[in-house]
């Protein structure tokens, strides 16, 4: 091994590592250098261009006045209405209204119009009904008359009938200047079907751009993840049983499997019993300590690793076996057989793991022609495919959290008939592997009455064991991980990392090195083994060569003996420190290292070796001191060299992780400019930007391939980098022929620079460790900010009616943040200083009995809620009524019910009923509430009308004329000029409600039915802030309308926090420890792909996910329905929306790759930039496939009953 490698790494210079020359990271920091003056000078162009233009700028007329003065003839009269009134048609001509593209007869007569206002407050405060009024239209005149009546509701058996105003208006000018009838109605419909193509085909470019840019984030994080994540380098070598590492002692020959092969062997067979998440204080008497004095259920439940240890401390010891973070089960197994460290790639593929291709025991097992039987987790086939005897191997699936006892049953089932002497012969090793103890951990937490039943139990089953066993068998009992207070697994902190190691035979074979030691330590603390210990001990009991890429150190009690001969222990100790001293050259011969220097670990090499030759070739026979200091010299290299490697494999490539880097701001300059450096409709460029993307990206593929092609060069990482700034390149490009209408993406809002700081603060934020472990809380004061703000600038509106509407709901806003904040998960970083609510107490991961009512609560108020939203502008009509007052509350109802199911399961509320009765009631509950939520809800929403109510109502005969008005009804908001009115013919009437929201209450129904099933996949205190967070983002719609800023940054950047508040508040931390992985079998038996992860993906960023989908109802909230350029305005806010989580990613990137050798980089600083890039891939998958695209049937069905814009 390269010294200067091994002394670079323990100095933390990272300046000097390898792969990235002193030249190289010059160059890259001149090339940053000039990438930003470029930037900044394309920037200062943009600016100066954008101020010309507006020096220049002619405001160009939205009307035709030439047309308009040139036919005052006309009886047409164009009416203005604000968007946020409720308006109601009265027609007197049915016919048109049966086919809005049918002209009217040249004799009919024009429309009539009224208007109903949103409710209104009193002086005192008192709501009154809207007021109505009717516009009479005469030849010459208009004016506007209370009318006093009560509207009827809507009547069975009437069908909705659409009316454009403009367009009956251009029916009757054609009809004047002399058009034919026919031709008329034709071209209406060609222009509809025109305008029809045109918008589908603008949401398809729309859709496909945001894909596009998905893509150019999924290389980006490739690219950096590649070289970021922690790989090491796998050497093919093998341990070969004829090959010691170094010179045996002189009486020793080498070679036989039946003897040994470097040393002599104690053990013919061994049985491994692998206790999954056997914590080691559940292995030792309860020993009481100030402010826990009393046991609890995970105490003194499994006595017989401890009892045997302390009476027969030669046939048994018990030790703390420390596991290497991440604590998963993959993982860990991989430890436990090679003796390798971990890496983070294979934590990631924790329930997806591939064959080991290094040497480990099991093959070497297998290559001595040993006989291996597996009985449990079915991980070890995916890990070692071929090895296990196929008729007596009995493999079982681990993922299924929420069943206790079937792998348990069925490992006993096949186990215990292994040890009846007629089978005897057919295995040498036997591996059982038990899951119970995990599942009941995450299913209950250690503190549960179920935790105690399952320690119980493997204490029976150890003691059936030990009565089995004969003496030339070696019986094993470990945990590979440990669990934190709420069960689950992951991370690295104590009790996640703190294992129980139990070896017994019925030979006493075993010694401790003192009197002190004889003894079990009481904590983990003391006299603890590493879990790569186990394999060179495992290797020299049965006999075995040591792995090649071991890294671990025998374990003294397994050869001291009753005699504690040193002399047996120094010499396993040189064999496993020479086979480390052999991978080390290797190593450093695979890297191409220079090993001229020295290194601290070759002076130990050199003294071990020194202290060990004086002591071999001494003639008088060796002192337990010379043996102990031969066998302590060893450890000493072993340990050191662990200490060292812990870094050698963990190296960084820079150069990828820069590409990345560089990948990623580019995609987050092209989402600002999109977002908001585009003067125009966004809509109409589109097309443009992904035509260039797309061609850019596959000549940048194909170049970097041509590259990558060279020798020394890597043709995955140059091809993958060419196709993401090929493509992010072309796309800054096409923005050049529309420069005209680009503009610096700068806020120029008071709003819009407060999102701007608010988001770079929270980018800077993430580099310091104690932001991101309170995150939560930083979030809580950020959004109560915004509230305040909210609720001052609505109290400062002018309108009365906007100043009530935005102080209510901003007031509700805050209500719901504060309360959704008493739901709480902590971290172990934030203890002793957070107090865990989310589950029944901070040592369980089951709701607590009270919990209950949440859901409860939320089957009764959330659909009045949002009825409540829909009513206010006349929508809560038609399909709205059909499913959010009833299909939406039965589903909800349903999901209560799954939740006192779960819970009666869990205490053992009803004995009469089988826990698999249970299950399978609750399965069907759930799939009951998917379907109802997905094809229910999706038929619903792609095929209703908008949710509009319509009656037609007979002339009335009046005797008198109507009354006239000379002035406006409501001075301080004058809506027409009136005229000197004439009286008018009574007509028919045709009555519209809903019409100020019918886009935005529209596109609602799609948040709803994905919130349904959401809140089935959240336990009861997560889905009380689920739906909150719904209420909160109805009421920033209300908000955003009562100050006119639903073009601004704020609400796409206000929904982004939100997303990333309630995902803490739903029970979630950025730790893999926090995974509520039994989410996947809420509407499952049994793991089924992709389902299973699917349903654990909506569990944890359900919140991100409702967000997401919500974010186009800002731009739709009470806009006309026949608003122009409304594709463009949802794109610009989707963009914002995925803007604020490109620049968290980017934060969090970077910071990570500057921090890579920081202290908390794996606890803290790695996990939060994972959940970062994760929810913005996330959130970009959901914001096209599912909010854009819902756009299509939305936005849609509203422009076919009120017609398309520009028909």
């Amino acid at each position: 091994m390269d010294a200067t490698n091994f002394i670079t790494l323990v100095r933390r210079n990272t300046a000097q590592q390898p792969g990235l020359s002193h030249t190289l990271a010059t160059l890259l920091a001149v090339l940053l250098v000039l990438l930003i003056l470029v930037l900044l000078l394309v920037a200062g162009l943009l600016f100066m261009r954008q101020r010309r233009r507006a020096r220049q700028h002619i405001l160009l007329p939205l009307y035709d006045e030439k047309r308009a003065s040139t036919s005052s003839t006309s009886s047409h009269r164009r009416v203005m209405v604000r968007p946020s009134e409720s308006i109601y048609v009265y027609q007197g001509k049915p016919g048109h209204v049966a086919s809005s593209s049918s002209p009217p007869s040249p004799s009919s007569e024009l429309p009539e119009i009224r208007i109903t206002f949103p409710e209104e407050y009193d002086a005192s405060g008192k709501r009154q009904s809207g007021r109505v009024v009717v516009v009479r239209v005469g030849d010459t005149s208009i004016g506007l008359e209370p009318v006093g009546e009560d509207l009827p509701a809507y009547g069975d058996g009437e069908r909705f009938q659409s009316l454009d105003l403009d367009r009956i208006a251009a029916q009757q000018q054609q009809m004047e200047d002399g058009e034919p009838e026919s031709s008329a109605g034709e071209e209406l419909k060609a222009q509809d079907q025109r305008a029809s193509v045109q918008f589908k085909a603008q949401h398809a470019l729309v859709v496909a751009f945001f894909l596009l840019l998905l893509t150019f984030h999924a290389l980006a994080i490739y690219l950096f993840c590649s070289g970021f994540l922690l790989s090491r380098l796998v050497l093919p070598n093998r341990s070969q049983c004829d090959v010691p590492p170094i010179e045996l002692q002189q009486d020793y020959t080498p070679g036989s499997i039946d003897t040994g092969c470097w040393h002599p062997k104690s053990f013919d067979k061994a049985v491994v019993i692998l206790v999954d998440a056997l914590r080691y204080d559940f292995t030792v008497p309860f020993q009481p300590r100030p402010g826990d004095e009393h046991p609890h259920h995970f105490h003194n439940a499994l006595p017989v690793l401890y009892e045997t240890s302390v009476e027969q401390p030669n046939n048994a010891f018990l030790r703390p076996f420390i596991a290497d973070p991440p604590t998963t089960t993959l993982q860990r197994l991989k430890g436990l057989t090679t003796g390798t460290l971990p890496t983070f790639i294979d934590a990631g593929s924790n329930f997806a793991g591939t064959a080991i291709d290094e040497d480990n025991l099991v093959e070497q097992l297998y290559k001595a022609g040993k006989k291996v039987v597996q009985i449990g987790d079915d991980t070890w086939h995916s890990l070692f495919p071929g090895y296990f005897e196929p008729n007596l191997t009995r493999p079982f699936d681990s993922f299924n959290v929420w069943d206790l006892h079937t792998v348990d049953n069925g490992v006993n089932e096949h186990l215990f008939p292994l040890f009846e002497a007629d089978m005897r012969g057919r295995w040498d090793v036997v591996v059982g592997h038990y899951l119970g103890v995990d599942h009941a951990g995450h299913r209950y937490g250690p503190d549960h009455p179920a935790m105690q039943e399952k320690l119980r139990q493997m204490d029976g089953v150890i003691r059936r064991m030990v009565e089995k066993l004969d003496e030339s068998t070696l019986l094993v009992v470990m945990g590979d991980h440990g669990m934190d207070v709420k069960g689950d697994h992951g991370g690295e902190s104590d009790d996640e990392v703190e294992a129980a190691l139990w070896m017994y035979s019925k030979r006493p074979v075993f010694g401790s090195r003192d009197a002190d030691s004889v003894r079990p330590p009481l904590t983990a603390k003391e006299r603890a083994v590493g879990q790569i210990d186990l394999v060179p001990t495992l290797a020299f009991l049965l006999g075995l060569p040591v792995p090649f890429n071991n890294l671990g150190q025998p374990i003294a009690e397994a050869f001291l003996g009753m005699r504690t001969d040193y002399g047996n222990l120094a010499e396993v100790s040189r064999l496993t420190a020479a086979q480390i001293h052999r991978y080390q050259g290797q190593y450093a011969k695979a890297r191409k290292l220079d090993d001229s220097a020295t290194s601290t670990t070759s002076l130990l090499w050199q003294e071990a070796n020194t202290v060990s030759e004086a002591l071999r070739t001494t003639t008088r026979k060796s002192s337990t001191s010379e043996s102990r200091q031969v066998a302590n010299a060893f450890n000493a290299y072993q340990t050191e060299n662990l200490r060292i490697c812990r870094g050698l494999w963990a190296r960084f490539d820079l150069v990828s992780m820069s590409m990345g880097i560089a990948a990623l701001t580019g995609t987050f300059a092209i989402l600002a400019i999109y977002a908001h450096g585009i003067g125009a409709d966004r809509a109409t460029i589109t097309p443009l930007l992904l035509g260039w993307g797309v061609a850019g990206t596959a000549a940048g593929a194909v170049v970097g391939a041509a590259v990558g092609a060279l020798p020394s060069l890597s043709l995955l990482q140059l091809s993958t980098f060419g196709a993401a700034m090929g493509g992010i390149g072309a796309t800054l490009v096409g923005l050049w022929p529309a420069r005209k209408i680009l503009k610096v993406p700068v806020p120029r809002t008071f709003w819009g620079g407060l999102c701007f700081l608010v988001t770079g603060l929270l980018c800077v934020g993430f580099a310091s460790n104690s932001f991101t472990i309170w995150e939560d809380e930083q979030l809580l004061f950020i959004l109560t900010t915004f509230g305040v703000l909210m609720l001052g600038s609505s109290l400062g509106r002018a309108s009365r009616a906007d100043r009530v509407l935005g102080a209510a709901n901003s007031v509700s806003f805050l209500a719901a943040t504060r309360l959704s904040s008493l739901s709480r998960l902590c971290r172990e970083e934030q203890m002793p200083n957070c107090r865990s609510t989310y589950y029944a107490s901070a040592t369980s991961s089951t709701s607590a009995g009270w919990q209950l009512i949440i859901p409860v609560l939320v089957f009764a108020v959330l659909p009045s809620a949002i009825a409540a939203f829909f009513g206010r502008t006349r929508n809560y009509q038609g399909i709205g009524v059909v499913w959010v007052g009833y299909a939406m509350r039965v589903g909800l109802a349903l999901v209560a019910l799954f939740w006192v199911l779960d819970a009666a399961d869990d205490n053992g509320w009803i004995t009469s009923v089988s826990e698999a009765s249970l299950k399978t009631s609750r399965v069907l509950i759930a799939q009951v509430v998917l379907a109802l939520a997905f094809a229910g809800g999706y038929s619903i929403f792609v095929l209703a009308s908008p949710l509009l109510d319509v009656k037609h109502e007979a002339a009335q005969t009046i005797d008198s004329p109507p009354s006239t008005s000379s002035e406006p009804l409501q001075t301080d908001e004058p809506i027409f000029t009136p005229l000197n009115t004439a009286p008018d013919k009574p007509k028919p009437k045709l009555i519209i409600y809903g019409y100020a929201n019918a886009h935005g209450t529209r596109y609602l129904l799609l948040p709803c039915a994905w919130l349904l099933a959401l809140q089935l996949l959240q336990k009861p205190m997560g889905q009380g802030t689920l739906a909150l967070c719904l209420v909160s983002l109805l009421n920033t719609l209300e908000i955003l309308d009562a100050l006119d800023q639903r073009h601004s940054a704020l609400g796409p950047i206000l929904f982004a926090l939100m997303g990333n508040y309630y995902f803490f508040k739903t029970g979630h931390q950025a730790a893999l420890a926090t995974i509520q992985w039994e989410a996947a079998f809420i509407p499952l038996k049994a793991v089924t792909y992709p389902w299973s992860p699917l349903f654990v993906i909506l569990n944890t960023f359900g919140a991100q996910i409702l967000c997401a989908i919500a974010v186009p109802a800002i731009s739709v909230w009470k806009v006309p329905p026949k608003q122009p350029g409304l594709l463009g305005r949802i794109a610009g806010g989707m963009a914002t929306h995925l803007l604020f989580y490109a620049a968290v990613a980017l934060a969090t990137v970077v910071e990570a790759a500057w921090l890579r050798r920081h202290l908390m980089l794996y606890r803290v600083f790695m996990p939060r930039m994972l959940v970062g890039i994760v929810v913005l891939l996330l959130v970009e998958i959901v914001g096209a496939l599912v909010a854009l695209v819902g756009v299509r049937w939305s936005v849609g069905s509203v422009y076919e009953v009120f017609g398309w814009p520009g028909t």
